[in-house]
């Protein structure tokens, strides 16, 4: 067909070029927006017929584990060192009660609270306060 009999040479010129009104067929919105938008509403049946696996989770891919950290204050060792000794598992170290953090399950020993007695406690980590208070009694934090 020659260039001069199209219907585009007859619409040069015009407005809307034979879409109604002003916006229509401009644009994204045209399309139902950009890209993969609107998949879960208005383009679903799409979704449904071309892209069925688009939503959902890869099922040989494990779920990402986040271990979380398991604290304690300083002034829970007093607790810990009372529950302790009247299960008579209390073992002492250097002439004072042995508490391992670790073995007990927690990870960081945090410095709220008082203690009463000098202990010897074994953490994987703890803060400075933690480590002062139990110095200034008499006790020893190792890292274990």
């Amino acid at each position: 067909m020659p260039t001069r009999l199209r219907k585009t040479r007859k619409l040069r010129g015009s407005r809307t070029v034979g879409y109604g009104q002003v916006g229509q067929h401009r644009k994204s919105g045209s399309r139902g927006g950009k890209g993969k938008a609107g998949l879960h509403k208005h383009k679903w049946s799409w979704t449904v017929k071309y892209a069925p696996n688009h939503f959902g989770r890869d099922e040989f891919k494990p779920p990402r584990r986040t271990v979380a950290k398991k604290w304690i204050n300083v002034g829970q060792l007093n607790e810990i060192y009372e529950g302790l000794s009247k299960s008579g598992k209390i073992k002492e170290k250097d002439g004072k009660a042995l508490i391992d953090l670790t073995d007990l399950g927690y990870d960081k020993l945090l410095g709220e609270g008082e203690v009463k007695h000098p202990y010897y406690v074994m953490a994987k980590s703890f803060t400075k306060s933690a480590k002062n208070k139990i110095e200034k009694v008499g006790g020893v934090l190792e890292t274990r």
